[in-house]
């Protein structure tokens, strides 16, 4: 009985859905962006709508989706040969854009403070209470936690009874982990003279140059049929062509080139190894920076490494079978080695992190003998 009341409901959301489609994410005015586009092709506002969280919660209550409750669905315990390892096999990171918000503000302001608040220590303790659903989320519970941290309690003691805390706070620390820290970044003072500053917050960017329009929706989990049926394990930032892409944070290029799926495409491992983003469906004929040229090069944080276009979907490299310019952006989740290729990939949703990023976007100026991107100010991770 109760299944087939979530199906009704269910249905009727699908249906609600299709007959009112809604725009979600920025989409900019092009003659009032960056006017230093390269190959700029004109940009259609598009209507959106996928019910991925109707979707999650149907998953959920009646596909019967492994619950928190058992974490035997989230970790696995492999012996092939080595010293037995246990690691994350499962993340279904849901943290909202509110929360991440919240959680960084309250990081920033006890930054240098006899008890500096870890953001990612806040939002495990907030998703172990939630189960990993944060649309529960009140700002009520991170204040009530934030005045017993404040009244001397710690982290340590909090959850020192609460079982699935370590999960959470090694997914969390996985997805992001090195975003918010110490940096340095060049800027001009009162003179017009370019000079480092040292700086606490968030340092990750926005994988799209700041000055260029886009938009998105959260397309995570929706179907893809091109070479077989499978899900959309990444997030789409429709855009024009030429637009410039903006390495998230630093790390060693591992795959570059032609792939059939994503057309040209670069990965970049992050310095702690855990994370692997994939930017794809690059432009045709230069798909990369000219800086950017093999596999095993590091890229910095804030670097431009490509630019946007539509290519792939083709055995054959160079070709633009993707209807529509924009860029296929994925994070993938490493905690094991055996993780990176194979049947246990993990990969996040980014729609509210790129929201979430918006707020750090890449200054660039465009060289016109080249026709290359650069940023306008350079910048570099402290610790």
């Amino acid at each position: 009985m109760k299944k087939s009341k979530y199906i009704v409901l269910f249905s009727l959301a699908i249906a609600v859905g299709l007959l009112l489609p809604c725009t979600v994410g920025a989409v900019t005015d092009p003659m009032k962006r960056n006017c230093e586009f390269v190959d700029v092709e004109p940009e259609v506002e598009k209507k959106y709508h996928y019910p991925r969280r109707l979707w999650n919660a149907f998953s959920e209550k009646v596909l019967k989706r492994p619950s928190d409750k058992d974490l035997q669905h989230f970790v696995t315990v492999v012996n092939d040969g080595e010293e037995p390892r246990e690691y994350i096999k499962y993340v279904d990171f849901d943290v909202s854009l509110t929360a991440l918000n919240a959680a960084l503000k309250a990081d920033i302001d006890s930054y240098g403070t006899e008890q500096h608040l870890c953001w990612i220590s806040l939002l495990a303790y907030l998703g172990t209470r939630y189960g990993g659903d944060f649309s529960k989320f009140k700002h009520q519970d991170l204040t009530t936690l934030l005045g017993k941290l404040k009244g001397g309690e710690t982290i340590e003691t909090l959850t020192a009874d609460m079982k699935h805390f370590p999960y959470y706070l090694e997914a969390y620390t996985a997805v992001l982990g090195g975003f918010v820290g110490k940096y340095k970044i060049q800027k001009s003072d009162t003179n017009g003279e370019i000079k480092w500053e040292e700086r606490y917050g968030l340092r990750a960017f926005h994988p799209i140059g700041a000055g260029f329009g886009f938009s998105q929706y959260d397309d995570f989990g929706a179907g893809r049929d091109y070479g077989y049926r499978r899900k959309h394990l990444g997030h789409d930032i429709f855009g024009a062509v030429g637009t410039p892409i903006i390495a998230v944070e630093s790390g060693v290029v591992e795959e570059l080139g032609w792939n059939r799926f994503g057309g040209w495409r670069v990965g970049i491992r992050s310095d702690c190894g855990s994370r692997y983003h994939y930017y794809a469906h690059l432009r045709k004929n230069r798909p990369y920076h000219v800086d950017i040229t093999e596999i095993g090069q590091r890229v910095e944080a804030g670097q431009v490494i490509g630019y946007m276009g539509h290519t792939g979907y083709s055995t054959t490299e160079n070709v633009n079978n993707i209807k529509e310019p924009h860029l296929h952006y994925g994070l993938q989740l490493i905690f094991d080695e055996s993780q990176k290729e194979g049947n246990n990939q993990i990969w996040v949703d980014l729609f509210a992190i790129t929201k979430f990023l918006d707020k750090n976007r890449c200054e660039v100026y465009r060289v016109a003998e080249t026709k290359e991107f650069y940023p306008i100010y350079a910048s570099e991770f402290i610790e």
